[in-house]
């Protein structure tokens, strides 16, 4: 009798045993190796230096030693260039296919293209199936055939999609166990949150039975209240899928208008991944041509007060400060802090781009990428170049007693509310008695809103001039 077929399933944004097509296909072919790359071209590259990010890596890494441990096999962990080690290790496994769940970024396809030359080599079969989206980037193909490039009817086509039905765990995983180097090259210590499909899951959980998800439409942007799922670190390394998310909240026709509300976010990010396969140019670049030429200022130290949140922005320096305090930022900061480095601080985006790379858990390349294009106004479906985002205004709508500021930064604790998102209006009575003097305990905005929003749209506009687009 002949040995069963074995498969290396190559885990990367997939870490999980539950609703995986790529595991449950390789399970039902026979044999399965279980192995994880620690690719030192990806955790070299300054866009994945996150301690954070990595803390939690390892954390959903041996979450999935666990669950798969208890289904019969370990997870391999090996070092190296994966082009080099995928062959190695179906060599020593006696493998004949290496299973995989689809990515986007340039990199990552350049990567994919060289493991599968290799392995070809050997006559080894390289074979995709799914991945962290609900919806292939490549199976919503619009009307040309060539994507879309608006987000409104992407989702539309998108959420006409029914959610896929959940892929069984497999009752059992056999297979040949391989030497393994360890996790040792990823820091130790707490990840910023629970991490793991059991701790997902259990947020997901929490989401749906504390009513925030039907309070979604309503208090999504409330920032004080922090009504959000919290499960994009999640989706970020696929401890959990997007089709576990839309079963779990009764996705489709009919669904409550803040249910609805939420599935729609979730289709940002399957946006953002249809668009970064399609034009790769995004990764390093402007979408928008006519923006690629853009002056932007060289200020060290305009920079470093952002990202240290002392800018003199209170809602936007709450933002970078919830960041470095917890890997984590409310979707509204985000939007402001941005658009204070971009259209107030006149900083190439791509430079907030990294910051925001480096400090969030849930750091996404085509997803933070889509989000500051968007804000930029240079990506696609972008803002419009000249709606600059007002960053007092937005604080006062959205954080209307700013008890989120005051959380994030402590010296406007006993500010007065009339006061809390303009704290340099304060008359120097107040200052004292709230115990905070605007220059010393916190400082004047280092810029002008106003002046700097007539610069940016001039910035833009002449830029779109050179390259002969009125």
């Amino acid at each position: 009798m002949s040995a069963p077929p074995v498969t290396v399933m190559w885990f990367r944004r997939d870490l999980r045993v539950d609703d995986h097509p790529a595991l449950a296909a390789a399970a039902e072919r026979g044999d399965v190796v279980a192995l994880w790359v620690a690719d030192p071209a990806l955790l070299g590259a300054p866009h994945h230096q996150s301690p954070v990010r990595l803390r939690f890596l390892r954390a959903c890494l041996e979450a999935l030693d666990t669950e798969l441990t208890a289904l019969g096999i370990p997870l391999i962990v090996r070092h190296g260039a994966p082009a080099r080690v995928l062959p190695v290790v179906a060599a020593e496994a006696g493998a004949d296919r290496v299973h995989i769940t689809g990515d986007v970024t340039p990199y990552a396809a350049r990567r994919d293209e060289a493991v599968s030359t290799a392995l070809g080599r050997d006559g080894v079969a390289l074979t995709c199936i799914g991945g962290p989206w609900r919806v292939r980037p490549d199976a919503v193909v619009g009307s040309s055939g060539n994507g879309y490039l608006v987000f409104t009817p992407f989702f539309r086509a998108w959420d006409a999609i029914p959610v896929d039905a959940r892929i069984a765990t497999p009752a059992a995983l056999s297979g040949p166990h391989l030497a393994s180097d360890g996790l040792g090259v990823l820091p130790p210590g707490e990840p910023p949150l629970p991490a793991g499909p059991t701790a997902a899951r259990a947020r997901l959980e929490a989401f749906i039975r504390s009513g925030d998800v039907d309070r979604y439409g309503e208090k999504r942007d409330d920032m004080a209240s922090d009504a959000t799922s919290h499960l994009s670190a999640d989706l970020r390394m696929g401890v959990l899928s997007p089709a576990q998310v839309g079963r779990a909240i009764g996705a489709g026709d009919g669904v409550h208008p803040s249910r609805q509300a939420f599935w729609r976010q979730l289709a940002w990010r399957d946006f953002y991944a249809h668009h970064m396969e399609r034009h790769p140019v995004v990764a390093r670049a402007a979408m928008n041509e006519k923006f690629r030429g853009i002056h932007w200022d060289d200020a060290p130290e305009a920079m470093d007060a952002w990202r240290e949140g002392r800018t003199g922005f209170p809602l936007a320096d709450a933002g970078m400060r919830q960041m470095a305090a917890t890997g984590w930022m409310h979707s509204r900061a985000r939007m402001v802090c941005a658009s204070v480095l971009v259209k107030d601080l006149l900083l190439d985006w791509r430079r907030g781009e990294a910051v925001f790379m480096q400090g969030l858990v849930d750091g996404d390349p085509a997803n933070n990428n889509g989000g500051w294009q968007w804000t930029a106004g240079t990506g696609t479906d972008a803002a419009p170049y000249f709606r600059v985002f007002n960053p007092f205004l937005q604080a006062k709508r959205f954080d209307p007693t700013g008890a989120y500021v005051r959380r994030w930064v402590p010296e406007l604790a006993n500010v007065p509310d009339r006061y809390i998102h303009e704290p340099w209006t304060m008359p120097e009575e107040v200052q004292v008695k709230a115990g905070c003097r605007i220059g010393t305990d916190y400082p004047e905005p280092i810029v002008d809103h106003a002046t700097r929003r007539v610069e940016a749209i001039e910035r833009y506009k002449s830029a779109a001039e050179r390259m002969g687009v009125a």
